[in-house]
């Protein structure tokens, strides 16, 4: 995997994202010199026919993100991801004809933009079969080592099972046939033997309580003999994009860079999460007053919800919101979180959470400092209390400013329990490690996939 954004993308999301571009933008240029022949160069150059082919590329490939053809465990399905495709190019051939009736000079002439195409969903087609054969070859997957047993040995075990996109091959497993640490971490010339005749090339450490359980020098002579030794924490981040704060050790926290929040990163935060809130706020300018009248029309009580928030070092402030639910929601049930099919909200609230627009009054928040454009979400005090009791770290969201949207938000669907909390956590805590300004713009762009999906709310 490589690091990019502080986000880690698999080497073969990688090789899909650089290579498609290419393609789409190759295969209209190749239309282009067929369609116009030695004019092809006049409409490239003098009549911004480059520009062109970048925007339709540009086009095609935000369709693939929209319709997941970058989510590598649908690529593996060659009948759904192919369906997807075609759908896909279906669109953006519909929205070429659009646009080209519309403003006839976008079109590049000679029914080029038709036979690109044409050559895009052949080359595309020939080249999704060849990369999921590809990328099922054996030297294209690392063989990997798990030592650990329980539960969370059994979590890396699944992922390295079920992820097929890492690239790792799961060869041996030492919970597999029971076995377990002795009081001295001594597993003696076995275990050696057993990594050796797998072919590992990785072991991965997967044991959570460790004193006096770590078998060090079996594991310091795989390390000299050029077998790569890993924490399962490591891979459990790179993996899940989260952190486990059951196998947490504080030290991997007060060493983070993303930690380290000196002055000049957080005025540089500060900036962007402004700039980003008065463009949203202009953009969405026009589609306010509909709002207001809607909610108004559609049930009793005021326009904007007005409800207390844990921020910054845990000072309690006032989030505002369109309202979307009833007034007396909380009158005989006190603080509860909402659930799926609430019958507490209401019609115009139904379509205002799937499409997030109630959170538009938070850019004010943002705009006098209680909140970031992206950062965790904040929480009620009222469940604050029972969380910080209940989930270990959980205090460590209040040590930046909360947001809009954040990690947890684009990984993770809406938390309404303790469980799911902890599990939104895990994604706060790793973003807070690795926090910096490539990694909000990264989150601010799939907030926008999100929101015109409607996946997590609730």
């Amino acid at each position: 995997m490589i690091r990019l954004f502080n986000v880690y993308v698999p080497t073969r999301l990688l090789i899909l994202v650089v290579t498609e571009p290419l393609i789409i933008f190759s295969s209209f240029l190749l239309a282009v010199v067929f369609c116009i022949g030695h004019d092809a160069f006049i409409v490239l150059g003098y009549q911004y026919g480059l520009y062109k082919v970048l925007a339709i590329t540009a086009l095609t490939i935000l369709g693939f993100d929209l319709f997941d053809l970058y989510d590598l465990d649908l690529t593996a399905f060659q009948r759904e991801s192919h369906s997807r495709l075609f759908v896909v190019l279906g669109l953006v051939c519909c929205s070429l004809a659009g646009v080209g009736y519309l403003f006839p000079h976008f079109l590049l002439g000679k029914g080029s933009l038709i036979v690109g195409v044409a050559i895009v969903t052949f080359a595309l087609s020939g080249w999704r079969g060849f990369y999921v054969w590809l990328m099922r070859q054996p030297y294209f997957r690392e063989r990997v080592y798990v030592l650990g047993y329980g539960d969370w040995a059994d979590e890396i075990v699944n992922i390295l099972r079920t992820r097929n996109e890492l690239g790792m091959e799961l060869v041996g497993w030492i919970g597999a046939t029971g076995g377990e640490l002795g009081s001295n971490g001594s597993l003696g010339q076995n275990f050696l033997n057993a990594v050796q005749k797998s072919g590992a090339r990785r072991v991965i450490v997967a044991i959570r309580e460790r004193r006096n359980r770590m078998p060090i020098h079996e594991l310091l002579e795989l390390s000299l003999s050029g077998i790569k030794v890993e924490d399962a924490a490591a891979i459990y981040q790179r993996a899940s994009g989260k952190i486990d704060v059951d196998s947490l050790v504080p030290s991997s926290l007060i060493f983070a860079e993303g930690l380290k929040l000196n002055p000049s990163f957080l005025l540089a935060r500060r900036v962007i999460s402004i700039i980003a809130t008065v463009v949203l706020f202009v953009l969405l300018l026009p589609i306010l007053p509909f709002i207001v009248i809607a909610v108004k029309l559609t049930s009793e009580g005021p326009v904007l919800y007005r409800q207390k928030r844990v921020g910054l070092k845990g000072k309690v402030f006032t989030v505002f919101k369109f309202r979307t639910m009833r007034c007396d929601a909380e009158s005989s049930t006190g603080p509860t979180w909402a659930q799926k099919e609430d019958p507490r909200i209401t019609r115009v609230g139904h379509w205002l959470r799937n499409t997030r627009l109630d959170e538009i009054p938070q850019l004010w928040n943002v705009f006098r400092g209680d909140m970031e454009f992206v950062g965790p979400r904040p929480e009620r005090p009222e469940f604050e209390e029972l969380l910080v009791r209940e989930i270990p770290y959980y205090n460590m969201r209040h040590a930046i400013r909360p947001g809009i949207t954040g990690w947890a938000q684009v990984c993770y669907e809406y938390g309404a329990s303790i469980e799911e909390a902890k599990e939104k956590l895990k994604y706060d805590i790793y973003y807070i490690k690795n926090m910096g300004l490539g990694f909000d713009l990264f989150i601010i762009l799939r907030s926008f996939k999100v929101v015109l999906l409607g996946r997590g709310a609730r």
